[in-house]
């Protein structure tokens, strides 16, 4: 038997669909009544029709009116229905209404099965935690209450509550809720869980290491509710114009009952004309071109694990004329490793290893955790203590271990320390050797002088070639900007099929890159994942995040690929493109419809049955052209 509470949801949701129906059986038997001979029946029956099937749209017209004190189309709607019933066409009035309230009700119902695949997200999330406590007894405690560093105890089904690191236990994930992946992946110790993914067969020990708040899943809510919020441009303007419009169709509405006065016309025919015109000219239709389609693209953008962070830059994607892209972790993988590790002639190789990957250890950078690895491989010993470590942003590390300063960095940094000095000759022929193969080069200085050269490869991602074919074909440069070497940046992009590309460039130098690429191009799209990429992409026309990126790059995008594959950046852009293409299609036909019909009415060749169903037939049409959004 089903929940009463259930049973209860599912009415208000559908409400008005339901009073609608109502509205459509009243004006079946009020129809059917007229030919039993009752007459005061008959009118019960139309004022039940209206009364009914016109409830929500009233209401709707007369808040409006009453608290933003704006007239918008429902008031049009009871006007022309109350109008043709006092000159005795409640037949008609009584279709108006129906066919309104239906109307209505699909655009509601548009609305709801748009935000509901983003809304159940919400729903989704768990309100409570089982805490261990040192003695590992269990305490149920809200997600507010944790800190990071408590340990939660994920039992077999249950929904992982945080954002954490596993301490101990083993399971299938899905991680449904925040990739749009269907297959389970599977966790060990030291992986990471994200707060809303549910677990498998395995019970978990996970550390909190993200307070609720700053969870993966909570951001990911608040880029729902914005996208919910956000108008884009074109509805705005739409709204705007909305009430003017209202009121000059009222104005000449006015104007026509007053014409039989001065010109003597007749007025019932006039009045009837003044009616059909209030009908047709009501731009329901307009006003229903936009966001039902607009919602139903951001719903599939999000069951596909894109966030939109609002409606306009979905609206504007299809419209850049580039995309700059950051190297690592966006273009490659992001899981860099060595590959090639080499000292200069007469220096312990071992020892320079070991202080190498004792100083990385300090450091939780890609690149720091691959020499770490690196050196794990080897075999190396725990090394020596690090007095201390400065990150050089965009250069590396300074460290001083024993008394004596080391760095670690890119020729940038190298060339700094040497004061226009050059390399040594055996670290030059390495290095260029090395970057002609599309590795990226990491120096090592023992106090003034250059000691040794690691080189770090990272591979592109399967996909990324594809991508970038795919908006070379839609003829949208594609531009890489990266703080590596000119040899390996230009490795990379001819790998992936980039025809252009930025090298040697610093995280403030992005922003003034993007601003460039701005004023050559127009508009810009810049893809990144880091810290160093956020000022940048706030700067493009839109910035988009890989979901496997820091919380800083997340908060400033404007679009969110949650499973951080970037084949969805094109499926961003065929969203992009569908949603522009059934907008104008809406628009122009919605128009098209309302001028032919007042040219029709002022012709005196529509009647207002016909009227009412061509207006309101090219609502619903344009509603259901939207909801094709909904499948890819």
């Amino acid at each position: 038997m089903e929940n009463p509470n259930t049973f209860k949801v599912k009415v208000i949701r559908h409400r008005e669909i339901i009073m609608a129906s109502l509205g459509g059986l009243l004006l079946v038997v009020a129809f059917l009544s007229e030919s039993w001979g009752s007459p005061a029946l008959t009118a019960v029956l139309y004022i039940l029709t209206y009364a009914v099937g016109g409830y929500f749209k009233a209401k709707e017209g007369v808040l409006d009116l009453v608290h933003d004190r704006t007239l918008n189309v429902e008031i049009l709607m009871i006007i022309a229905a109350l109008g043709a019933a006092s000159i005795g066409y409640w037949h008609e009035g009584a279709i108006l209404i129906f066919i309104f309230s239906v109307s209505g009700a699909l655009e509601t119902y548009a609305n709801q099965r748009s935000e509901r695949d983003l809304s159940k997200l919400i729903q989704l999330a768990p309100d409570e935690a089982n805490k261990l406590g040192d003695d590992d007894s269990v305490t149920q405690v809200r997600l507010d209450d944790l800190k990071i560093g408590d340990r939660v105890l994920v039992k077999n089904g249950e929904r992982i509550p945080v954002d954490g690191v596993i301490l101990s236990g083993h399971s299938s994930v899905d991680e449904s809720t925040i990739t749009g992946e269907s297959l389970p992946v599977d966790k060990k110790e030291q992986d990471e869980v994200y707060n809303g993914t549910i677990n498998g067969a395995g019970s978990l020990v996970v550390k909190v290491t993200k307070e609720n708040k700053d969870s993966l899943f909570q951001k990911m809510i608040r880029l729902v509710e914005e996208a919910k919020e956000n108008r884009p441009p074109s509805q705005q303007l739409i709204e705007k114009i909305e009430g003017p419009y209202v009121i000059t169709v009222l104005v000449i509405v006015g104007i026509m009952l007053i014409s039989p006065l001065i010109f003597g016309f007749n007025f019932e025919e006039t009045f009837y004309r003044a009616m059909v015109l209030l009908v047709v000219a009501s731009p329901c239709a307009v006003v229903a071109s936009i966001m039902p389609t607009l919602l139903s693209a951001i719903s599939t953008g999000a069951r596909k694990g894109v966030l939109m962070k609002g409606g306009m830059y979905l609206e504007q994607l299809s419209k850049m004329k580039a995309v700059a892209f950051d190297k690592t972790g966006t273009i490659t993988k992001g899981e860099p490793v060595v590959t090639d590790f080499y000292v200069t002639n007469g220096v312990d190789r071992v020892d320079v290893l070991n202080q190498v990957v004792a100083i990385e250890r300090q450091s939780n950078h890609p690149i720091a955790e691959a020499i770490v690895a690196y050196g794990e491989k080897q075999n190396v010993e725990s090394g020596p203590d690090v007095d201390w470590t400065e990150g050089l942003t965009g250069h590396g590390v300074k460290a001083v271990v024993q008394d004596e300063t080391w760095y670690i960095g890119n020729e940038q940094l190298v060339s700094k320390i040497l004061s226009g000095d050059e390399l040594p000759e055996e670290i030059e022929e390495r290095k260029s050797a090395l970057q002609n193969e599309g590795k990226t080069i990491m120096f090592i200085v023992q106090g003034s002088k250059v000691t040794g050269v690691m080189a770090v490869k990272d591979e592109i991602r399967p996909e990324a070639k594809a991508l970038i074919q795919s908006l070379n074909d839609r003829g949208i440069k594609t531009i890489m900007i990266t703080g590596d070497h000119e040899q390996t940046a230009r490795k990379i992009s001819e790998e992936a099929g980039i025809k252009e590309w930025i090298a040697q460039c610093l995280p403030e130098e992005k922003v003034h890159q993007v601003d460039d690429l701005r004023k050559q191009y127009g508009s810009v799209a810049m893809v990144g994942d880091g810290v160093n990429d956020a000022p940048a992409m706030a700067k493009a026309d839109i910035g988009i995040a890989m979901g496997s990126g820091t919380d800083v790059a997340i908060e400033t995008s404007d679009m969110v690929l949650m499973n951080s594959e970037l084949q969805n950046i094109n499926l961003s852009f065929n969203l992009s493109s569908r949603l522009n293409r059934i907008v104008k299609q809406n628009l122009v036909f919605s128009i098209s419809v309302i001028l032919l019909l007042i040219v029709a009415n002022f012709s005196q060749n529509l009647t207002l049955p016909y009227g009412v169903i061509a207006h309101e037939g090219s609502t619903i049409l344009v509603i259901l052209n939207g909801l094709r959004m909904l499948k890819e």
